[in-house]
């Protein structure tokens, strides 16, 4: 049996921290995509007002089984 994955791309936002946008955005995507099996964080931003943070940023790969249909 062959096990197939499919991967889509998120930018998880958060003005907390990065671990929050990351988590986030796994929440968000949880509440539509079955079978999540793992994450790769691809790059970390972050959005500045007046030389601060308001804002954290995760790009990021989510991997999610396919099922099989016959």
């Amino acid at each position: 049996m062959t096990t197939v994955a499919k991967i889509i791309e998120l930018v998880g936002e958060s003005d907390v921290s990065w671990d929050d946008a990351m988590r986030n955005a796994v929440k968000e995507a949880s509440k539509t995509v079955d079978n999540i099996t793992g994450v790769e964080v691809v790059n970390f931003t972050v959005d500045l007002d007046d030389g601060k943070i308001i804002e954290y940023k995760v790009n990021m790969k989510l991997a999610f089984g396919v099922r099989e249909y016959r």
